[in-house]
């Protein structure tokens, strides 16, 4: 049997001694609070009220305390007088633990120093707890357990959770929107007998009941354009993917999209969207277009640079990519990768590193080629490009729009050489059918909300703002 770590057992005597005395250490509902960030804002002296929250700090001088009360919202002081909660109150206060949470009731007022504080009356153990906060939670900085523990990161770092609380209000703003421009909210299959929509490796699963090999969704587009099929005109769905991938500051396993429809559309109509989307956000968020990111400020005042694929990587590279050999142009250009890699991955690669880290202000990228993108429609004088869009933003990608192909001869024969290519890929049979019955002319757009977010928030890295990112396993250290 592993022996129980000395500061855990030290809780768990006190908490046998405070039980032995009749104390309830688990308390129920803690009815009538307020938070404590309303007791700020609207501080009305000598007003009797209620708080509860997770105890962060505690001073003693004599007969009498005070104490730090943190909830949700903020913090507040709390003053015990011996006097005032009486001996057993007193005692029983004085014996808590940083961590404890509480319920208190008592008189707001202004201390010597200003500081809003709560002089408590009666006070309530809602939760002992049993492991105490790590050494310097204050300031918790060790990355591993920061994101292994969140739950400690968001009791350690006030930032952390300014973070969190910032994410719902950029999708609620993105979401207000799209339903403000009539858009309707959609939900798709999150398990796919064919994995479509996108170039990537899909999480395999088996439903027992139906005996089939089923695959976690890598994008929603498919079944999206099943819906303007069936003639819903303006989609868009919050979505979570999954793409059986690398892990990075900007790739998480598990992620975030929204993507959105809209019948008699193209990808011009999408920039315009997207520009709204993403102003409308940062207004609602810093109140200005005007934000910091990495060090440096972004400026989102529309309308957006707009340039080319190949015009900008052979401005960038000073080579022919859209004329020359893709493969022998690579190893010119002496960029690391497979020989054996597609030419669509070679093209994306050399993209990335000549012009995508450079593209910091907002950057529409236009016209990809068509060998990189089978699901949209060809430029109508030149079939090498398609009507495609990414958007660039503090040197990583946001967004990615097409005007749709349409054409379901067409969609049947770019899929069957992407099949051909990918070495044996399924075809999505069901998907082709509803294209013969006809799609209306639409574009559509993908925003990737955890990027999104980043930017935002000035985060660098996706798994700041992502509460419980993927990590490889590891036993739990015990604390001693």
């Amino acid at each position: 049997m592993s022996k129980i770590p000395s500061l855990i057992q030290e809780r768990l005597d006190k908490i046998g001694e405070l039980r032995r005395k009749g104390y309830s250490l688990y308390g129920s509902r803690f009815k009538d609070r307020t938070l404590a960030k309303v007791l700020h804002d609207q501080f009305t002296p000598d007003q009797t009220v209620k708080a509860a929250g997770r105890l962060v700090a505690k001073r003693g001088h004599g007969k009498a305390m005070f104490a730090d009360l943190r909830d949700e919202s903020e913090k507040i002081q709390l003053y015990v007088k011996l006097d005032l909660a009486g001996q057993e109150l007193f005692d029983l206060f004085g014996s808590l633990d940083i961590g404890d949470f509480i319920g208190v009731e008592g008189r707001l007022f202004k201390s010597k120093m200003g500081e809003i504080t709560i002089e408590v009356h009666k006070f309530q153990l809602l939760t002992k707890t049993l492991r105490p906060l790590p050494e310097k939670w204050h300031g918790l900085k060790d990355v591993e357990v920061r994101y292994r523990q969140r739950y400690l990161d968001l009791i350690a770092n006030e930032e952390v959770r300014k973070v969190f609380h910032t994410r719902p209000q950029i999708i609620a703003e993105v979401r207000r929107v799209l339903i403000e421009k009539g858009f309707l909210e959609v939900e798709t299959p999150m398990m796919q007998p064919i994995p479509g929509g996108a170039r990537a490796e899909p999480f395999k699963t088996h439903h027992n009941a139906l005996d089939i090999d089923l695959y976690l969704r890598v994008a929603p587009e498919l079944y999206l354009k099943r819906l303007l099929i069936g003639g819903f005109e303006k989609v868009f769905e919050l979505n979570r993917n999954f793409r059986n991938e690398g892990i990075s500051a900007r790739h998480n396993p598990e992620f975030t999209m929204i993507e959105i429809y809209e019948a008699y559309a193209d990808y011009t109509d999408m920039m315009d969207l997207t520009e709204e989307i993403f102003t409308r956000a940062a207004g609602k968020i810093h109140g200005k277009l005007q934000i910091e990111y990495a060090g440096q400020t972004l400026d989102l005042t529309r309308p957006w640079k707009r340039i080319r694929f190949y015009d900008e990587l052979n401005k960038k590279s000073g080579l022919d990519w859209y004329e020359g050999d893709i493969r022998k142009l690579a190893k010119q250009a002496k960029l690391e990768i497979d020989p054996a890699l597609p030419e669509v991955d070679i093209l994306n690669e050399a993209f990335g590193h000549f012009v995508e880290q450079g593209l910091f202000q907002p950057t529409f990228v236009l016209d990809y080629p068509t060998v990189t993108t089978p699901l949209a429609k060809r430029h109508e004088q030149n079939e090498k490009l398609v009507y495609r869009f990414e958007l660039f933003m503090g040197g990583m990608e946001l967004a990615n729009a097409f005007s749709e192909l349409n054409d379901p001869v067409e969609q049947r024969a770019r899929m069957e050489s992407q099949r051909l290519e990918e070495n044996g890929k399924v075809l999505d049979e069901d998907f082709l059918t509803a294209m013969e019955y006809g799609m209306p002319p639409a574009g559509g757009l993908g925003i990737g909300i955890d990027r999104m977010v980043m930017l935002l928030t000035n985060q660098q890295s996706i798994r700041d703002v992502i509460f419980f990112p993927h990590m490889r396993p590891q036993e739990q250290e015990q604390v001693e």
